[in-house]
């Protein structure tokens, strides 16, 4: 399935670079505790999935939608193009009224049964923005600042409180730490994304915030984002694990440097492009190459979620083992 920020033909590899997963995976973990039963901890698992995959069905199916006409002119989007003709636009908007009907009533009985109204109102915050990074008139993927803090919010911070306050609503300071770490990784893997769509968006005058700074200060920042993500992230892992006297466990946090450098490595090349483009006179092949490199991005974005996951998994076993 097609994401807000990738919507790639191919519904598992979509799903496999999907951050919205990971995060809600590093909510559980983060969230969950030894002494829940397994019978009410596998009901929350389940519907926790559940209501955030459904919604991001709902706002992919909302992109899919008002994006049609800069699909149109872009070929790596033709499958999604004939797709959503194939289908027909009157019954995807139909079959997305149901799908809101169906996930509203849900999140309504889960937050009823958990007694959190905080989660129906995270829920409802963030369908929302779903719809509005797409839909006209607030189009706040075309809003440069405003598309990237919806992005942080809906793909990396409501998934994962969502599913942390799903098991407590005791706030620990290192989970906010991991949090504001993942926040960022998120948003600085999603940027080579934007780097790939970034001719055809200032083409159709879709200002990213990659559109509005540029290739090259846009590469800086989302270089800037995932080391500094990076650091909080594993920061927050150690300071856990230590003050849970398993420090130790600590070991693993070199998946995050393997991961993070191996993704820099291709972000930097990407960055040299970048800059090579604004100052060369033959732009047209230069920006052949930074398209072709930045089409790997998916990738990138794979492997660093798959580090997240590692890392949530290793966390959840200690709570249980340790």
């Amino acid at each position: 399935m097609l994401t807000l920020k990738d919507k790639a033909p191919r519904m598992f590899k979509a799903a496999l670079s999907d951050p919205t997963n990971s995060c809600l995976i590093m909510g559980l973990a983060w969230g969950a505790s030894h002494s829940l039963d397994l019978h009410r901890w596998v009901i929350i698992v389940s519907f926790s999935f559940s209501m955030i995959n459904l919604s991001s069905v709902i706002a992919t199916q909302v992109n899919n939608i008002f994006d049609y006409e800069l699909d149109l002119k872009d070929d790596r989007k033709r499958q999604l193009v004939q797709a959503m003709d194939s289908f027909g636009r009157k019954r995807l908007e139909a079959l997305l009224i149901i799908e809101f009907i169906f996930t509203l009533i849900l999140v309504s009985l889960f937050t009823l049964v958990q007694g959190k109204p905080i989660l129906l109102l995270m829920w409802i915050v963030g369908i929302f923005l779903g719809y509005a990074y797409s839909a006209p008139p607030f189009r706040l993927k075309a809003r440069s600042w405003a598309a990237a803090v919806t992005l942080i919010l809906v793909l990396a911070a409501f998934p994962m409180l969502f599913a942390y306050y799903c098991f407590t609503f005791e706030m620990n300071p290192f989970f906010l730490l991991a949090l504001s770490g993942v926040a960022l990784t998120v948003y600085g893997v999603i940027i080579p994304t934007e780097i790939r769509d970034y001719f055809g968006d200032k083409a159709m005058g879709v200002e990213t915030l990659t559109v509005r700074l540029g290739l090259a200060q846009a590469s800086f920042v989302g270089i800037l984002f995932l080391i500094t993500g990076a650091m909080f992230t594993g920061a927050a892992f150690f300071l856990e694990w230590y003050f849970r006297q398993c420090s130790w466990l600590s070991v693993f946090l070199l998946v995050i440097l393997v991961a993070v450098l191996i993704v820099l490595r291709k972000f930097s090349k990407l960055y040299s492009l970048s800059k090579e483009y604004v100052s060369s006179e033959s732009q047209n092949s230069i920006a052949e190459d930074i398209g072709s490199l930045s089409t790997h991005s998916p990738g990138w974005i794979m492997l660093i979620i798959q580090t997240h996951n590692f890392l949530s998994i290793i966390l959840l076993t200690s709570k249980f083992l340790l």
